[in-house]
C-alpha cells in the first residue's frame, strides 16, 4: 500500500468537510472485531479487503449460511481483520474501525453489499462518508479517523502479520482453527469437520 496514495486520499477528505476536530477519534486503537461468543471453541479467521469482489460474494453468498449455522448457535466466531489491497480499502477499513463498535459488522455488511456503488463512484470517499454518517460517525469523526496514522499502522501491521504467518497474498482468506482455507467457498465443509 501506498503511503502517499493513502495520504492523498485522506487530505483529499479533509478538504472536503470540516477540519478534523480534537477527538478520541485521532488516537483510536485498533481493536479485534469478533463476531458471535468470543469463547466459542471454533476460530475463523477472515482477512479481507473492502475493496475486493470476492470478499462481497463471500459475505452475500457464504457467510450467512456460516453465521446462522454456527456463529448465532455459538459453534463458532468470525475475527475480522483488515487486509487493504489498494488506497480506497485502508481508507474504508480505517472509517469502519472509527463506527461506533456495535455498528461495526453492520457497516462492513453494508460496505459489501453496496460495494459496486461506492467503490466505483465519481467520489467514493464521498460514498463512504454518508455510509459512516448512518453508523453514527460524524463529517469531524471521519477527518480524525481518516487522518490517524497509528491506527493505519497498524491496519498494515495486520495485513503484514497475515502474510507472514499465514502467506496470505489474496483476499478473502479464510482459516479456521489455524488451517488456511483453499477457498471461501470451503467454509461451510472446513466448519462442519472442525465442530464434530
Amino acid at each position: 500500500m501506498n503511503r502517499i496514495a493513502f495520504l492523498f486520499a485522506a487530505f483529499i477528505l479533509v478538504l472536503a468537510g470540516p477540519a478534523a476536530a480534537q477527538s478520541d477519534l485521532a488516537t483510536k486503537e485498533y481493536q479485534e472485531r469478533v463476531m458471535g461468543d468470543p469463547d466459542a471453541p471454533v476460530t475463523i479467521l477472515e482477512y479481507s479487503s473492502l475493496t475486493c469482489g470476492h470478499c462481497a460474494n463471500f459475505h452475500a453468498d457464504v457467510l450467512p449460511e456460516v453465521k446462522a449455522k454456527y456463529i448465532e448457535t455459538g459453534k463458532a466466531k468470525l475475527v475480522f481483520r483488515d487486509f487493504p489491497l489498494d488506497p480506497l480499502a485502508a481508507a474504508a477499513a480505517l472509517v469502519a474501525r472509527c463506527v461506533p463498535e456495535q455498528n461495526y459488522f453492520p457497516f462492513l455488511e453494508t460496505l459489501f453489499a453496496g460495494q459496486e456503488n461506492w467503490a466505483r463512484a465519481q467520489d467514493p470517499l464521498k460514498a463512504i462518508q454518508g455510509y459512516a454518517r448512518l453508523a453514527g460517525l460524524s463529517a469531524e469523526g471521519l477527518s480524525a479517523c481518516l487522518n490517524n496514522e497509528g491506527l493505519f499502522n497498524t491496519i498494515q501491521q495486520v495485513k503484514q502479520q497475515g502474510q507472514q504467518e499465514y502467506g496470505i497474498s489474496g483476499t478473502p482468506t479464510l482459516i479456521v482453527d489455524g488451517e488456511v482455507l483453499p477457498a471461501y467457498t470451503a467454509l461451510p465443509d472446513a466448519l462442519a469437520e472442525a465442530v464434530e
